[in-house]
């Protein structure tokens, strides 16, 4: 048994990038942590308005739609959503040392730092700095993942590129990630937007046709040690 991390963004990034990894990690038995930095809805209010009710039902969205996949351990921290490079890197990097302390995952997923949202890349950063390798560090491998609305949108060039290396057939698990995702209600959107189930269907179709299979998840590499 395994102890897996996945350290997202918001809500529903963790599902849109390895939803299907984590529902075979945990039919697999291993330990499954998520952990969720930023409130995922404050940029979508007026300054200073009152967002606990929406904030609270985002949450129990995010816990049933990991339910989904089998994921019981989720925690959700408070930085300011879009706003993640308003708040000291170090601040971000403290909070996630402490979660790779206290999970000790071998394997970490997280987002691609050419990713086109501040606080993907921030998270991202944030997640490197703590797991430098040092200090007997648990993590051997880290896992970037592609986030629809997000990875795609930004301006291609060689320091953004997403280039995936490494490859996951989640077929036997595609339609979970779909169940995992319909429950996020006020993230998804019709097609043609990226973060809907037919988009989601189509990318994972594609990543599968690279590997000759019906579905998989892409990711890229940031760090292995064997």
């Amino acid at each position: 048994m395994a102890n897996i991390l996945v350290i997202a963004a918001h809500p529903d990034d963790e599902a849109l990038g390895a939803g299907g990894a984590m529902a075979l990690h945990c039919a697999r038995k291993d330990k499954v942590s998520v952990a969720i930095l930023g409130t995922g809805i404050a940029s979508r209010k007026e300054k200073g308005a009152d967002i606990s009710s929406e904030l609270s039902a985002l949450r129990a969205q995010s816990r049933s739609a990991l339910a989904r996949l089998g994921v019981k351990d989720v925690q959700f921290l408070d930085f300011p959503d879009n706003s993640f490079d308003s708040v000291p890197l170090l601040e971000i990097t403290k909070a996630v040392e402490r979660i790779v302390s206290e999970k000790k995952p071998e394997l970490l997923y997280t987002h691609h730092w050419g990713d086109l949202n501040i606080d993907h890349r921030r998270t991202f950063e944030a997640m490197m700095t703590a797991c430098r390798p040092v200090g007997g560090c648990s993590v051997k491998k880290i896992l970037c993942f592609e986030t629809l609305s997000s990875t795609e949108w930004n301006a291609p060039s060689s320091g953004t590129a997403f280039l995936p290396n490494c490859f996951v057939d989640i077929s036997s698990v595609m339609q979970k990630k779909l169940d995992c995702l319909s429950e996020y209600k006020g993230e998804m959107r019709p097609f043609p937007h990226p973060r809907s189930p037919e988009a989601v269907s189509a990318l994972a179709r594609l990543r599968g046709s690279t590997i000759g299979a019906e579905s998989a998840e892409a990711f890229e590499v940031a760090r292995e040690i064997l």
